[in-house]
């Protein structure tokens, strides 16, 4: 099973963790690769200027995940922040090949200003959505429009709200394999797969006792820094 994690300098515990749960739950095998800016770079893969509204490294190098999967199968895209409760490969009983993406469709209104280490929060339609996919890599329109050249040109925009993919193929997945620390509650979902700590998590001083931040911190303890 291909994942891909967002990788960002400032939050390599984060994706420890999550690598970490990750495998602690699997069933199957799994192929888990960091997405990091600066290998995009070296790669020619990744060459856009620097947006100062992206609030981490991998904001527009996650799109380049089809390209990395060579088109082909499914493929997992998950921010570094996610905390896994739960088995990742049970997301595959969900693939629709008639879909090109499938992703928990928040409706998400966050009312801070800022988020993890005074990064901006910027509010727009199907924020998050992005945040967990399901790709279908060899979606006809997948690999039309998620071209590196696409990625590195596009809007944030277009990028973000899926505008890739018309709305008939992005197909829907529950709550509970991105359930949004500090937004849903145990009445939207009271056993998550998967805690998204999105405004800021227990690696931040300001959110060190988030909701199941215990057992994050938990997972956090012998792992080592890059």
């Amino acid at each position: 099973m291909k994942i891909f994690i967002g990788w960002d300098s400032r939050e390599d515990i984060a994706y420890q963790v999550c690598r970490a749960s990750l495998l602690k739950h699997t069933s199957v095998d799994l192929d888990i690769v960091p997405i990091k800016q600066k290998h995009m770079r070296e790669k020619n893969l990744y060459w856009r200027e620097h947006d100062p509204l992206s609030s981490t490294e991998f904001t527009f190098t996650r799109f380049l995940v089809p390209h990395l999967a060579g088109y082909k199968g499914w493929a997992v895209f998950m921010d570094c922040d996610f905390m896994w409760r739960g088995d990742v490969s049970t997301v595959l009983d969900y693939c629709d090949y008639s879909n090109a993406v499938m992703v928990v469709k928040h409706n998400y209104n966050p009312p801070e200003r800022v988020k993890m280490d005074g990064a901006i929060q910027t509010q727009y339609p199907r924020k998050n959505w992005s945040s967990f996919m399901l790709i279908n890599c060899g979606h006809e329109q997948v690999q039309k429009n998620l071209t590196p050249e696409t990625v590195n040109t596009a809007t944030g925009l277009y990028l973000h709200r899926l505008q890739w993919a018309t709305n008939d193929c992005i197909g829907e997945l529950p709550v509970a394999y991105n359930y949004l620390e500090g937004w849903h509650t145990k009445e939207d979902c009271p056993n998550p797969l998967a805690v998204h700590f999105t405004r800021g998590g227990p690696w931040f001083r300001d959110y060190m006792n988030v909701e199941y931040g215990d057992e994050w911190a938990k997972l956090s303890r012998g792992l080592v820094h890059e």
